[in-house]
């Protein structure tokens, strides 16, 4: 099956989380939004002005902010965390890891602003190792949603489940492509096109990616099973090896380093269940650096042509 997906519209993930968030202010009365002086960069405005009582603008105090949120779980609050993903995660493990993940409590930090695509922020805030650091922690989920639309379904999903989650999304505006209305399942990876010779797995911003590159193999004879795991953490292992007990042989691509991200979990999974030939596009143990983010991840080879070389590759392999 060689699915065709519209574009409906170009629109930055993190305002999908701004949107969710806002909707969750009139449907969940325990939801609570905090803020590390990013309310304008995280699209919290809607939430903050329609929930006054129910946002806490903490300031450039990332650490307090964890702190305070595991806090206000002890009384039933649902806290949402909010702020560029480098400090969401780097500057505020220690927090994350004593007072979050370890007692399991029911805080979700929402992290914008991740990855290369970053641009010219530079590699000071271009984390590219957030995703290693979260799935690591026993009791945290991790979700990276690939465009507004899901982004948005995530935020609203995740107040309803139970223990701490870590939310990534980004700052550049991106194809907006999935089903607006359909729900989001924290755990199901989804096959956006279903092909037979190579399995390419894909998270973030990097499923359009994925999606383009798929377009340029058929071209060329090679028909790709693409999916969806916008949830690393819990994995569904299950997707992925009937996918490659199929197709053979596995590509990943995410807006990453390759040390600790999806491609490892990748790895694990095959190395158990179905040893197989895996290619990883990743940003490969460097950092970023100031420029424009799409020039970005074609320098770093993560981009539409380093998918299909990267296919063309492993299908040599197999």
């Amino acid at each position: 099956m060689n699915k065709t997906f519209e574009i409906q519209d170009y629109k930055d993930t993190r305002s999908g989380f701004g949107a969710g968030l806002q909707e969750l202010g009139k449907s969940h009365p325990n939801v609570v939004a905090l803020c590390a002086d990013l309310t304008g960069s995280l699209k919290m405005n809607a939430f903050q002005d329609e929930n006054p009582d129910r946002f806490f603008q903490v300031g450039i105090a990332e650490a307090n902010m964890m702190g305070l949120a595991a806090g206000l779980t002890i009384g039933g609050k649902i806290p949402f965390t909010g702020t560029f993903a480098n400090f969401s995660t780097g500057r505020v493990y220690d927090q994350i890891r004593q007072s979050i993940a370890y007692s399991n409590k029911n805080v979700k930090i929402c992290a914008s602003h991740a990855g290369l695509t970053l641009g010219e922020d530079g590699a000071t805030h271009q984390i590219l190792e957030d995703i290693g650091l979260m799935k690591m922690l026993p009791n945290m989920t991790v979700i990276s949603p690939c465009d507004y639309n899901e982004t948005k379904a995530a935020t609203i999903a995740i107040a309803d489940y139970e223990g701490p989650v870590y939310l990534r999304f980004g700052r550049p505006k991106v194809p907006n492509f999935t089903d607006p209305n359909k729900k989001f399942e924290i755990g199901k990876a989804e096959i956006l096109n279903e092909g037979k010779d190579v399995t390419i797995i894909a998270t973030g911003h990097m499923v359009w990616k994925a999606i383009e590159a798929g377009k340029e193999l058929l071209e060329k004879g090679i028909n790709p099973e693409i999916i969806n795991v916008h949830t690393i953490k819990p994995f569904d292992e299950k997707t992925v090896i009937e996918s490659v007990n199929k197709t053979k042989c596995v590509v990943t691509a995410e807006e990453h380093m390759m040390n600790g991200g999806l491609g490892d979990t990748v790895a694990q999974t095959l190395a158990k269940n179905h040893p197989s030939p895996l290619e990883m596009v990743a940003v490969n143990d460097t950092f970023g650096e100031s420029g424009k983010g799409e020039e970005l991840l074609a320098k770093y080879h993560i981009d539409t042509a380093d998918i299909v070389a990267a296919v063309q590759r492993v299908i040599q392999r197999k």
